[in-house]
């Protein structure tokens, strides 16, 4: 049976992590406190996040602006690679490319992955049961942003590949009942001032 009310799905990838990955910089610690500022006035159930350092940090810190919000830590959240495409399924001029960056993926990560991929859609997307919408925040990776936001889309499966998100930025995606998912909100960076912009992305990439 269908949902018979809004989700509001809000994504984060995490802060600005060390170089170790062992948690946060200074900057990553500022970025999660003024996303969490920002989404303070929301009527948030649930923040949920990956199990790794850089994204607990960050969920706690976000968690800290909110009020009387439960953060939940779960594997489906985390950092993996969701699906790696067979090279017919590619563009022909950028299959080389893509398949190099995946190229170190094992087959276990691959499976794994697959396997969080799917819990990932089952758990955070679609309607929801009841009277009432319902808004929750993932804080992650990535990969899975760039998953579900491709899931949203109805892009191929391959698509969450090239598709990068900075730290600490905002996406937002409506599942109302009865229609397709809107993406709302894509890599916003609105809430930081523009020392903390971009962090996460090639020099060349930041507009």
């Amino acid at each position: 049976m269908a949902g018979t009310a809004t989700r509001y799905l809000y994504l984060a990838r995490h802060g600005e992590a060390l170089p170790d990955e062992s948690g946060l910089t200074e900057a990553g610690r500022r970025q999660a406190v003024l996303l969490g500022q920002r989404l303070r006035d929301l009527p948030l159930t649930a923040v949920h996040h990956g199990p790794l350092p850089r994204a607990a940090q960050t969920a706690r810190l976000i968690g800290d602006q909110l009020k009387n919000v439960p953060v939940h830590v779960s594997d489906i959240a985390g950092d993996y690679v969701p699906y790696v495409p067979p090279r017919h399924e590619l563009p022909a001029d950028s299959a080389d490319f893509y398949l190099r960056f995946l190229s170190d993926t094992t087959g276990e990560e691959r499976e794994r992955g697959a396997v969080l991929a799917r819990q990932a859609l089952g758990l955070f997307t679609g309607p929801v049961d009841g009277d009432e919408d319902r808004h929750e925040l993932v804080v992650t990776h990535n990969f899975l942003v760039a998953w579900l936001v491709r899931d949203a889309l109805h892009a191929p499966e391959w698509r969450w590949l090239g598709l990068n998100h900075a730290n600490a930025a905002l996406t937002v995606i409506r599942y109302p009942p009865g229609r397709a998912a809107s993406v709302l909100v894509t890599n916003d960076m609105r809430h930081l001032p523009a020392d903390l912009r971009w962090t996460g992305f090639p020099p060349e990439s930041h507009v």
